[in-house]
């Protein structure tokens, strides 16, 4: 099983005893995706709306610390997945569809993730 968040982010430095120009960036950043049923497995509900991000200021924290640089900027852009790994997660959201408040495994896809889900071949 494979798969990750991606991201678009703008980053900024500010070094101390450097000029930059420019000083904002923006690139591509992948976060794993963690297998479905463990611990971490969640985060498309806890950072996901509608396939946008929630919450700006608490996953621009998330994305400074994993690049290591001010995150100024983000936008989530899909889940990039093989057959397998989405077809774990729906079967786990399946198990435990009071947890999302949802009907439907569809529901919940469409609720948390929108249409950003790319599914390549393995």
């Amino acid at each position: 099983m494979d798969a990750a968040y991606v991201f678009r982010v703008e980053f900024r430095l500010d070094p101390e005893d450097a000029a930059v120009d420019p000083e904002r960036f923006e690139t591509a950043m992948e976060l794993p995706a963690n297998e479905p049923d463990t611990d971490g497995w969640l985060f498309f509900r806890d950072r996901l709306w509608r396939g946008e991000i929630g919450d700006g200021a608490p996953f621009r924290r998330l994305a400074s610390e994993r690049l290591g640089a001010e995150v100024v900027a983000a936008d989530f852009r899909e889940l990039r997945t093989d057959r397998e790994y989405l077809d774990a997660l729906r079967s786990a959201i399946a198990a435990d569809l009071d947890r999302f408040n949802a009907e439907s495994v569809d529901e919940v896809v469409r609720k948390y993730l929108g249409s950003s889900i790319h599914v390549r071949a393995e």
